[in-house]
């Protein structure tokens, strides 16, 4: 299964955020204090640099982090710029509000999550091993299952509920069509997604309570399990 990312502590000033291509690749990576004439430089220079090398999508991939481990209130201007070891300064060179990162955090983790899970079922030709295969991805996106938990604790929120509503009809259409490309009718491949994406929110609320205990040979278990469930082999 991939690990989900940690954010790596080093010392105020001496680091830089890297994002690289997806949310479930958001690293802090420590960096080694320059010496020589730049070491020297007044602390206004040093933190306009700072300013400077931070983009909008690592405030983006910070705030999808926090979202991920403490909820959508933990997202406030002051603690991520604590996080990221620079001031508010930085943040409201990219952003006029916290509203708007947060919307552009969420924009990055619509996308890259269906980017990153729909890349490796576009190379599998046969339609019911898609399906399968689909199911294998999304079960072990890790950071993604934990924002879309976040979100769900907050889906009364006026700026979190329109994201839910999109992103969860647009997973269960998604759904829908797979397993009507896998032979399945159209009642029957309603149901079966229905089915997948009710039993996905579930597990993943339930992970939020540390249930199901399972290690690493279980969990995969349950998935093997599952897919015969929703599309079993030939002769099943």
């Amino acid at each position: 299964m991939s690990v989900s990312p940690a954010i790596l502590q080093s010392q105020p000033g001496v680091f830089e955020v890297l994002c690289l291509g997806g949310m479930a690749r958001c690293f802090v990576l420590q960096k080694q204090p320059v010496v020589g004439h730049t070491a020297k430089m007044p602390a206004s220079s040093s933190k306009l640099e700072s300013r400077n090398r931070l983009s909008a999508g690592d405030w983006e991939c910070a705030a999808l982090e926090t979202l991920a481990e403490s909820g959508v209130g933990a997202v406030a201007v002051e603690a991520l710029a604590r996080r990221l070891g620079v001031t508010k300064g930085s943040f409201y060179w990219h952003f006029a509000t916290r509203e708007a990162l947060i919307q552009a955090a969420l924009d990055r983790w619509e996308r890259d999550a269906e980017n990153e899970v729909l890349a490796p079922i576009e190379r599998v030709t046969d339609p019911r091993e898609r399906v399968r295969e689909l199911i294998r991805q999304v079960s072990h996106r890790r950071l993604s299952h934990a924002v879309f938990a976040a979100l769900l604790k907050s889906v009364d929120l006026a700026l979190i509920r329109p994201v839910v509503e999109r992103v969860s009809q647009r997973r269960i259409a998604f759904v829908t069509e797979a397993f009507r490309q896998a032979g399945f009718d159209r009642t029957a491949a309603a149901n079966r997604a229905r089915l997948a994406f009710s039993a996905y929110v579930g597990f993943i609320q339930l992970a939020q309570v540390g249930q199901p205990r399972m290690t690493h040979d279980e969990f995969e278990a349950y998935i093997r399990d599952f897919i015969e469930v929703l599309i079993p082999h030939a002769g099943q």
